[in-house]
């Protein structure tokens, strides 16, 4: 019996390998290609006639809903499944819209993903779980937009930098993110203002200045804080705002003296870093376009009694012997990663030195 064939594209190639190790466990899968851009996607497509592809949507020279209209007219029978960090429920609905397959996120278990694509094989649509009962929120809530909406703090940074007549370059050089991030997190939240631009976004903001005087808050309150706690501090490094959250109330609920920071990529939280000096990091693989395992050398160098922990959703052995190498004391598995599993963990760093995880038995 013929294999399915399978093309694979995602521009991290850590991301890609765990992957791809997590599909190979499926004997009637072949993946005959893969990539790490959207450039030369539709001639792969028109090279190997996959079955799948299996594909993010944040990658350079791929514009994701045009790009996946384009495939679905191209290949109307190609099934497709895509693996995204981000779960903004607009976004999702378009590409849902636009005719995808099913929707993953990256910080599901690997279980998961080996099932999401059976089913679409087998002819059925795929929302993780979690996206599901986001969806079914959105969609028993009012359309209404509230003049108390919620934003993230890196959402208020953005308005504020719009305010000051900021363009995409400059956004992207105060934040230390790359000018596409910065196109991907002004779109959610001219989604979520229920714009179009950043002159309506202006308007918006005028209209409610409430939103600018709580990101001074928080950066005030971030920095009178980070001296006195820098002893029971941890620091949570991860591009996946809706995984932060999780950690946070997990580290939260099992150490509730901790003064806790977030940070999405590198440059944000080497600032953190400078500032506090944290106890404990914990630092994703893969962070937006850059590399955690990068992310964590710099850390290391500049305050190197943190004590740092590398996850990720794609366990792998070479991550974790790179992870090492760069000065991570630890490697876990986001899926084995419970309220139970982290409180161990800390009560682990935290501990004195009969508790050190430099032990014969570390922490993997």
């Amino acid at each position: 019996m013929a294999k399915v064939r399978i093309v694979l594209a995602d521009d991290h190639a850590v991301v890609r390998a765990g992957i791809a190790n997590a599909l190979r466990c499926l004997t009637d899968l072949e993946i005959v290609a893969e990539l790490g851009d959207g450039q030369h996607i539709l001639a792969t497509l028109e090279q190997h006639q996959p079955d799948m592809l299996v594909t993010d949507v944040t990658m350079p020279n791929f514009e994701p809903i045009s790009a996946i209209t384009t495939i679905r007219e191209r290949f109307p029978e190609l099934k497709i499944l895509v693996i995204s960090a981000y779960d903004d429920d607009a976004y999702v609905q378009g590409l849902l819209g636009a005719g995808v397959n099913g929707y993953h996120l990256k910080d599901q278990p690997l279980g998961d993903l080996r099932l999401a694509v059976q089913r679409i094989l087998e002819g059925n649509r795929w929302i993780c779980s979690p996206l599901i009962e986001k969806l079914l929120r959105v969609n028993q809530s009012s359309p209404a937009l509230s003049p108390q909406v919620a934003l993230t703090e890196r959402q208020y940074e953005l308005l504020a930098c719009l305010q000051q007549g900021l363009d995409n370059q400059a956004i992207a050089r105060r934040m230390g993110l790359s000018i596409k991030t910065i196109e991907n997190h002004l779109t959610r939240l001219y989604r979520q203002l229920h714009v179009q631009s950043r002159l309506e976004a202006v308007n918006y903001l005028s209209r409610h200045p409430e939103l600018l005087n709580a990101l001074s808050i928080r950066q005030s309150s971030r920095l009178q804080s980070s001296g006195a706690q820098a002893q029971q501090s941890v620091l949570i490094v991860d591009d996946n705002a809706r995984y932060r959250t999780q950690m946070r109330r997990m580290v939260g609920r099992s150490f509730p003296q901790a003064q806790i920071f977030e940070a999405e990529q590198t440059r944000p939280a080497l600032q953190i870093v400078d500032e506090v000096q944290p106890r404990i990091a914990f630092v994703d693989v893969v962070l937006g376009d850059e590399n955690g395992i990068e992310c964590v050398r710099q850390i290391k160098t500049r305050s190197p009694q943190t004590k740092i922990v590398l996850i990720s959703a794609y366990p792998d052995r070479e991550f974790h012997r790179l992870g090492l190498e760069a000065g991570a004391i630890a490697f876990l598995d986001k899926k084995d990663l419970d309220a139970a599993a982290l409180r161990e963990v800390i009560d682990d760093l935290f501990g004195d030195s009969s508790h050190s995880t430099q032990s014969s038995n570390p922490l993997y």
